[in-house]
């Protein structure tokens, strides 16, 4: 009897390793999964699946319960035959992986990974080339997109996809990832309180980042450069873009950032540097710019109709070719207490601020926007002499649009 007794309690003991080691499937060569599709259809709810090194040529790979999937040097060409993964399940993570030879179509909008009615997803670590759409990502919440490389070689916008696509989605992390050669490096629509920092996306053929219809989002820490077109920034409300760096984005119609009916949102420590418009702005009400850097584009700000109640303090505007173009003849915008470095005024009472307001929008800049073809004037002593005198008397320019109090000194450069 106490022989059975100990042989009982062996086997109760034993039973939640051998449960355990029935929870992780292998998929190699030499195991008894070789295909990575095999291995999910076999493994059940919870269970975790880890891929070897090797190139599986696999495809539409469904997900459709609850796994963790580890790849260990392991690449899914797919052939270009449709999807990699396709997960339709709550509760699951892809990490480690290679996908390349995504599916082209003009129909299917094919995805390395893409995720449907999913929530608690993660996609991490993972080396996504030669893709249409990168991650595809719908109707979801509550997910992760962290350290993942997306490209493609795509060379016209019509036969590319985007990098990160959400649609109708919520609560998704996007961190550290590289995204080129795509349409869209991100792309939002429908998607809110959701979060995106340091990210690097460059090089693509459109955007570096688009999202439209999208409230209470953040873009924080993010490098967006030599993009096609820049970033948009579209139909949103709600918004925060902070320590951002929008660079090098070059175009007769390429910009740092366009805004287009966007509403209480927050621009804060962005570096927007060498960009044809560093920010366009049009119909977009009740938005706060503070401590930005906007250097070296041809226009810092572009200000288009219908645009109320922003606010501009405590930027520095340095070494832009014009500062800011207006198009209207009424301002409801302020603009106080920023760092002009074409302002020649003094500052006799020592308080940092000039003692002389400063008009940031030049006459040659009001000409510009009705005529581009005058921009071969530039540097001429013709244009010198006409911004001098609506300096003197404007009659062009917005009488209101002025900084009573310009900074002798630029702003401190709070990036971190």
């Amino acid at each position: 009897m106490k022989l059975l007794c100990k042989y009982l309690f062996l086997i109760a003991l034993l039973a939640p390793i051998k449960q355990l080691v029935a929870q992780e499937l292998q998929v190699c060569d030499n195991c008894r999964y070789t295909s990575i599709g095999a291995a999910v259809r076999a493994a059940s709810p919870g269970n975790t699946i880890r891929v070897g090194p090797g190139t599986y040529t696999e495809y539409d790979i469904l997900i459709d319960k609850s796994l963790k999937l580890y790849g260990q040097r392991a690449k899914i060409d797919v052939g270009g035959k449709g999807y990699g993964f396709i997960v339709k399940a709550d509760s699951v993570s892809i990490q480690g992986f290679g996908l390349t030879n995504i599916g082209h179509s003009y129909i299917e909008d094919y995805a390395a990974i893409y995720v449907s009615r999913s929530e608690h997803f993660s996609i991490r670590d993972n080396v996504l080339e030669e893709v249409s759409f990168g991650m595809l990502i719908e109707k979801s919440k509550n997910g992760l997109v962290s350290n993942n490389s997306v490209s493609s070689s795509a060379t016209e916008e019509a036969a590319a996809g985007n990098g990160i696509h959400l649609w109708d989605s919520s609560n998704v992390t996007i961190t550290n990832n590289e995204l080129h050669h795509l349409r869209d490096g991100i792309y939002f629509e429908f998607v809110t309180d959701s979060h995106v920092e340091g990210n690097f996306s460059h090089n693509n053929l459109r955007y570096g980042l688009h999202f439209m219809f999208s409230n209470n989002d953040a873009y924080i820490n993010n490098v967006f450069s030599n993009n096609g077109a820049g970033v948009a920034v579209m139909f949103s409300k709600f918004i925060e873009m902070k320590h951002n760096h929008f660079k090098d984005n070059w175009g007769p119609a390429s910009y740092g950032v366009l805004l287009k009916e966007i509403y209480d949102a927050t621009i804060e420590h962005n570096t927007i540097e060498q960009n044809t418009t560093g920010i366009q702005v049009e119909g977009s009400t009740r938005i706060t710019y503070n401590n930005n850097d906007f250097i070296n584009n041809g226009w810092a700000v572009k200000v288009r109709g219908a645009c109320y109640s922003n606010k501009f303090w405590q930027n520095n505007f340095l070494y832009n070719s014009f500062d800011i173009s207006y198009n209207s003849a009424i301002n409801d915008n302020s603009f106080e207490g920023n760092y002009w470095s074409g302002y020649t005024g003094y500052d006799l009472d020592q308080n940092g601020d000039g003692d002389v307001p400063y008009r940031p929008v030049k006459l040659f800049s009001y000409i510009v926007n009705e005529h581009p073809q005058t921009i071969i004037l530039m540097r001429s002593l013709f244009i010198d002499i006409i911004n001098f005198s609506e300096k003197v008397s404007p009659v062009f320019t917005p009488d209101q649009l002025i900084d009573t109090k310009p900074l002798m000194t630029p702003v401190p450069n709070d990036r971190d």
